[in-house]
């Protein structure tokens, strides 16, 4: 009886502080346990905004989030059978492939924000490559400009000094083929045009239609007309009009006209009747009021009339000598 209180007094107390061991263990492995879950919560968690902010789809890791007292339980399960399954020989099994971890989930997204970012890299690449170009194409633009203005430079002077050596060459053929007369030389054109075409075409040969200042170079005028045309008798233009002001006759240079050769319609002999009607075909002059605002004259004796501006008549130009 002495024994058995003996050997109960010796094994109690070793089973009691085993099983406080136990419980002791048990709890310690649960703490452990619980901040492991805890950490992967929180990394999924991480991973879940993460996908979000990308616009990647869940991966399929997600439906079974890793830490749940399931696999708690089968880990659990799994050491118990530890032992039994150390001598068995291990059989291969045909289980499907394992779901990706977040691990994995995070591999993929950094693999495709390299490739992403290598995108971007190729992307300023080219854009470097196309600002280059634009500089390029814009310097080429810009000399382009520069040799356009210099042409249209070197065009405006060629112009210019064609014009020039035009009235050159129609004044000096204007001296040449007309008639010269002190400091003017007069020269017919036997091409139809109206007042205001033919004084810019004498202009463009270096002259003006023809301005008679005085009663000898109208007489000079008139044979130079006369010979050139005869036997026929022509109206030609001459530099004197009105269009400013009626009855206020002036030279295309501007200066009033003070000699005036106008046509004057036939008086009758001595002794007989005046008419009381002029002739028709050849009245007072000038008689075409607004309507007649330039001057002509007459080839055969040399007397102004004035015509409709618009009339197409020969012209006689005058050029400095």
């Amino acid at each position: 009886m002495q024994a058995a209180w003996l050997l109960g007094a010796l094994v109690i107390p070793q089973l009691l502080s085993f099983g406080h061991g136990a419980r002791g263990a048990e709890r310690e492995w649960e703490g452990v346990w619980g901040g492991a879950q805890e950490e992967r919560e929180r990394e999924a968690l991480m991973l879940k905004h993460l996908q979000e902010a990308l616009g990647l789809p869940a991966g399929r890791g997600d439906e079974n989030p890793p830490g749940t007292v399931e696999d708690k339980e089968d880990w659990e399960m799994e050491e118990d059978q530890g032992d039994e399954e150390e001598g068995a020989t291990p059989t291969p099994s045909s289980s499907p492939s394992p779901s990706p971890t977040p691990e994995d989930t995070v591999t993929y997204i950094l693999g495709r924000l390299a490739g992403l970012d290598a995108g971007l890299h190729q992307l300023h690449v080219r854009l470097h490559a196309l600002d280059t170009r634009v500089v390029e194409l814009t310097q080429g633009l810009r000399q382009l400009r520069n040799a356009a203005g210099d042409t249209r430079d070197a065009l405006q002077a060629l112009q210019e000094a064609q014009g020039r050596a035009e009235r050159e060459h129609g004044r000096l053929e204007g001296c040449l083929k007309g008639l010269r007369l002190g400091h003017k030389c007069f020269l017919l054109s036997r091409d139809f045009e109206a007042q205001a075409a033919a004084q810019a075409r004498c202009t463009a040969r270096g002259g003006s239609l023809a301005q008679p200042a005085d009663r000898q170079q109208m007489e000079a005028l008139t044979r130079y007309l006369r010979a050139a045309l005869a036997p026929y008798n022509w109206p030609v233009w001459l530099g004197v009009h009105d269009r400013r002001a009626e009855g206020l006759y002036l030279f295309e240079n501007g200066q009033r006209v003070s000699f005036f050769a106008w046509h004057r319609a036939p008086r009758p002999e001595p002794g007989a009747r005046p008419s009381a009607t002029p002739h028709p075909l050849s009245p007072d002059q000038p008689n075409g009021g607004t309507l007649e605002n330039c001057v002509a004259q007459a080839s055969d004796d040399g007397s102004w009339w004035d015509h409709d501006c618009q009339r197409r008549l020969y012209y006689v130009c005058e050029f400095p000598f």
